[in-house]
């Protein structure tokens, strides 16, 4: 298969920015082993977010500390906490979710560190057509050539509505694409044009943080055939560090079976909530063995491979925007980014985990101009898309892998990144 050839394949919209991103002749490789792992990492990671939902939903009613629910609401409109708690929503869950899992060597991660977990997740366009071109070539995609199509098509199976935003139009061209794929009975518009007025499923490809722009917004949010749900806690990072507090621990066993737990303690890097709140003299900060955030402000390079993230409901909350990577910054330009961190607690709360490296790998990829087979060592993002039907089942449509130059602490979708679908070593 050569660059023209993928090229050519390419539908007219180029799904999105352009298409500028590389293209390999082969697909990723996993191991059988990697490819189980990640197969029964869906269900584990659903049962997460239940059990987080769980939690969330009794610190509102008081039945757990009430700081739970008040830290997960913080910077949101009144009128979107009420609608999150309603009795019409207790029991609607994402049923689509996508973890960000770094390809690690480190054991104590089972080789993977996941550093997001997203339930409006986008590139499912970018995925679908990958499996494609590289099935019909003859390689055996994981997940199949239309495993991540058939998912989607399984959250409003007689069709419905895709809305995009307008903060989020880099993702209409690939959306639109992929609902044509699925079958004519589903519709992408604009988000700002949608009146809610019929009562269709519909699958929201918008962040609440940018509410304000939508005129029909609340109407939306109230409806129990709104995929993902309006359950805006459920997409802060903050969890992915609550999952580690000592606070919650005891919680967490009973909340979820102990297999699922380990199983996500496994790929979750440790974590903390930024909170300024003064500790006793004789407190410390779980692992980091200091009193306060700003004696982590005074780390040593050495000590602060540390990432730190705004948690969400914020613009700056997805595509790595946020994030602060402690060991690539100057001693003072750490400081100030965990003091900024620190101030915004009351208005819009970070997170910080440990820094997991990538493992560095080879894989082939067209050079953009000549078309000529060259070679990457690079690092590694796997993202599967999972998909939960009615009774709670999860299925893995398929994973792509984002492969960056090895240099590149980030790992997104960027013009010197490769995307591909991935297959399992035979």
């Amino acid at each position: 298969m050569t660059l023209t050839e993928i090229k050519s394949a390419l539908p007219e919209s180029k799904l999105r920015h352009g298409a500028q991103w590389l293209f390999s002749p082969e697909p990723f490789k996993i191991s059988k082993k990697e490819a189980r792992e990640i197969e029964s990492l869906g269900h584990s990671l659903a049962m997460f977010q239940k059990a987080s939902d769980s939690i969330y939903q009794r610190s509102a009613l008081g039945r757990l500390p009430e700081w739970i629910s008040d830290l997960l609401d913080t910077g949101k409109p009144d009128w979107m906490v009420e609608t999150q708690r309603s009795v019409e929503l207790r029991d609607a869950l994402p049923r689509v979710i996508r973890p960000d899992l770094i390809l690690t060597d480190r054991e104590t991660t089972n080789g993977y560190a996941l550093t997001e977990l997203d339930s409006v997740p986008g590139g499912m366009g970018i995925a679908t057509w990958l499996s494609q071109v590289y099935s019909s070539q003859g390689f055996e995609i994981f997940g199949g050539a239309n495993g991540i199509a058939e998912g989607f098509k399984s959250l409003m199976p007689d069709g419905g509505k895709v809305l995009v935003s307008e903060e989020s139009a880099d993702y209409m061209p690939e959306m639109s694409w992929l609902a044509e794929q699925i079958g004519e009975e589903f519709q992408v518009i604009k988000a700002e044009e949608d009146d809610a007025k019929d009562d269709s499923d519909r699958y929201r490809f918008l962040e609440w943080f940018d509410w304000e722009n939508i005129p029909a917004a609340k109407e939306l949010a109230s409806r129990t055939n709104l995929t993902s749900p309006c359950k805006p806690h459920l997409e802060e990072k903050l969890w992915l560090a609550l999952l580690w507090s000592p606070a919650l621990k005891g919680l967490w066993e009973k909340e979820m079976r102990g297999s699922h737990l380990k199983r996500v303690r496994d790929v979750v890097p440790f974590g903390w909530v930024m909170d300024p709140a003064p500790l006793p003299p004789h407190g410390a900060l779980p692992r980091l063995g200091v009193n306060s955030w700003e004696e982590v402000g005074k780390f040593s390079q050495k000590d602060r491979r540390l990432v730190a993230k705004i948690s969400g409901f914020n613009e700056l909350a997805w595509g790595s925007k946020s994030v602060t990577i402690g060991h690539d910054l100057s001693g003072d330009d750490w400081s100030a980014a965990i003091k900024n961190a620190t101030d915004d607690f009351t208005t819009q709360p970070w997170m910080m985990q440990q820094y997991e490296p990538g493992r560095v790998v080879e894989h082939p990829y067209f050079d953009q101009e000549t078309g000529e087979v060259k070679i990457m060592k690079g690092r590694v993002r796997l993202c599967p898309y999972y998909f939960i039907d009615g009774k709670g089942k999860t299925k893995m449509g398929g994973t792509m892998a984002t492969i960056v130059p090895a240099d590149k602490k980030k790992i997104h979708g960027m013009r010197d990144g490769i995307l591909v679908p991935c297959m399992v070593e035979q």
